[in-house]
């Protein structure tokens, strides 16, 4: 079967603890026996993510995107007026978009329907707002404190993260929250996600020391929407307010924003691959 893809090229991050030579390996023996071998291969840190003229040049029609979720939202906004299709793949610690496209799958099974032309090709839903995009999730308001000691936890190990997580708790809990406009409830934390039906707005739950503990455990453990948590409404356009800043954390990597501040439905400026 011919590949509908002749050139690949892989984005990978050669110093980040999930970059497994195996896998690389293994990557580069399907796009060869796929008749595609890797036209191009962008190492990260020392190398920069690709933009869309440096795409174009290279002649590059996928883009393996072998890294976190961060990463992977800078490939998207760098991609954009490329007019090839971006592969993420899991490489990081949460893979949440790998994981939406393609399920909890291997590298291997992915690259293989996708070079074998078993993928679904198509822009996806994002989030818009005057600061960013994001292409998996925003979490806003004073819990992303946690994002901080998961990251410590990630870097320096446990000892160091334990050291930190009090001013994570304090934050959750005292810290002013975040409200979508028109509803009066205020979160520790608003989750934003993209459907194709509109930006769904979940809160988290604080009611109980259960509760908290889970969160806690939910952020550490990785995938922060574990823990306790509402619907609150569902649009093409979400308010949120504050009497504070705004914390947010855009695909994994923080951010702030002055209240109130409005995050809108878009879709994605290059295609994404699907294989599930």
């Amino acid at each position: 079967m011919t590949s509908p893809f002749a050139r690949p090229a892989l984005l990978c991050n050669v110093q980040s603890g999930s970059h497994d030579p195996a896998i690389r390996t293994a990557i580069e023996e399907a796009c060869r026996s796929a008749g595609a071998p890797l036209a191009a291969t962008f190492e990260l840190p020392e190398g920069d993510v690709p933009d869309a003229p440096k795409l174009r040049d290279q002649e590059v029609d996928l883009l393996l995107v072998w890294t976190g979720d961060g990463t992977i939202n800078a490939a998207a906004r760098s991609a954009a007026g490329w007019d090839g299709a971006l592969l993420p793949l899991p490489g990081g610690t949460l893979n949440l978009l790998s994981k939406a496209l393609h399920g909890d799958r291997a590298v291997p099974d992915i690259l293989a329907d996708t070079l074998a032309g078993k993928g679904r090709r198509r822009p996806i839903p994002t989030i818009r707002s005057a600061d960013g995009e994001a292409f998996i999730t925003i979490v806003a308001g004073p819990a992303t404190r946690w994002a901080e000691v998961r990251e410590t936890m990630r870097q320096d190990g446990l000892l160091e993260a334990a050291g930190t997580a009090p001013e994570a708790l304090d934050a959750m809990m005292n810290a002013p929250g975040v409200r979508v406009a028109g509803h009066g409830k205020a979160y520790p934390a608003v989750i934003l996600t993209p459907t194709e039906a509109g930006v769904r707005a979940d809160g988290i739950l604080t009611e109980g020391t259960i509760d908290v503990l889970r969160h806690g455990l939910a952020w550490l453990g990785g995938d922060f929407r574990d823990g306790p948590n509402e619907a609150i409404t569902q649009g093409e356009t979400i308010i949120l307010e504050s009497d504070a800043p705004i914390s947010l954390e855009y695909d994994g990597e923080l951010a702030d924003t002055a209240s109130p501040a409005r995050f809108a439905l878009g879709a994605s400026a290059v295609d994404f691959v699907a294989t599930a």
